[in-house]
């Protein structure tokens, strides 16, 4: 895989999706370096995308650390009851929140981001491993397509771990 990433022009987020994961599954599957693979998904959505921050929170030490991310410095550390991050950690499920200051409990890392999806990645034993969240800096920004497509780049990493 070169270290460009081809992006359409398109405006339809499906459409990039498209594009977009299997260069994503070349870089994941070529390397075994969950880090290296958490840094380049990043990045990769980011620039595909333009979201407002893009990474992972890596269960650690009882909680959720910051791992590798795009975007403005972040909250280093979320207890799994905090947040929209803390809250897709405990619940086990993907959370849209179209705006997050209607979410209880929002951790405002940065006050630009506007509407916010997390996904929980897991373990083979089902356990959560860390989560990917998403931010934009737009209003409901995300919809079920999101959810789907970025669920099918989760599973990219599942199989790593």
């Amino acid at each position: 895989m070169a270290e460009e990433l081809i992006v359409p022009t398109s405006t339809d987020r499906a459409t990039v999706y498209k594009a977009l994961f299997p260069q994503i599954e070349a870089l994941v599957t070529t390397e075994s370096d969950l880090i290296a693979n958490l840094a380049n998904v990043a990045a990769a959505l980011k620039e595909a995308f333009g979201f407002f921050w893009v990474g992972f929170y890596i269960v650690k030490e009882g909680q959720l650390v910051l791992g590798p991310f795009q975007g403005p410095i972040a909250c280093t550390r979320i207890a799994f009851d905090k947040g929209v991050c803390g809250a897709s950690y405990s619940q086990k499920k993907t959370l849209i929140v179209p705006d997050v200051e209607e979410f209880p409990g929002h951790i405002a890392c940065n006050s630009a981001s506007k509407s916010e999806i997390v996904l929980p990645v897991f373990h083979r034993n089902g356990t959560v491993a860390m989560v990917l969240d998403v931010d934009s800096d737009e209003l409901n920004d995300f919809s079920e397509v999101d959810a789907e497509e970025l669920g099918k780049i989760i599973r990219l990493i599942e199989r790593k771990l």
